[in-house]
């Protein structure tokens, strides 16, 4: 995901830490139902996260600064291309049903 974070949704000043993080990112490859098989934040320069299709599921560390609304978009959408690869019909219309799902 390339796409910068909306205006409105502003930084955190104290960035989360790893375990809180991991544990978003659990919490909603379960409700997925997607596993990832490994989970990583590095710095990167282009994108906010990435997924191969080996299961590696990469954020950009800036992302544990972003506000969590922004932060739950890009870890939808990273975890939904273990699903769907592309970025189609099917991929955007799941992606909007667990982007207006609470939690």
């Amino acid at each position: 995901m390339r796409a910068a974070p909306p205006k409105d949704l502003k930084p955190l000043t104290l960035p989360l830490t790893w375990a809180p993080f991991q544990a978003e990112v659990d919490a909603w490859a379960e409700k997925m139902r997607v596993r990832p098989e490994v989970i990583q934040v590095r710095p990167m320069k282009r994108k906010w996260g990435s997924c191969s299709t080996s299961g590696l599921v990469t954020f950009d560390a800036s992302l544990l600064r972003q506000h969590p609304d922004f932060r739950k978009r890009v870890i939808v959408e990273e975890l939904l291309r273990l699903r769907i690869p592309n970025h189609g019909k099917l991929f955007n219309t799941m992606l909007a049903a667990y982007l207006r799902r609470q939690g």
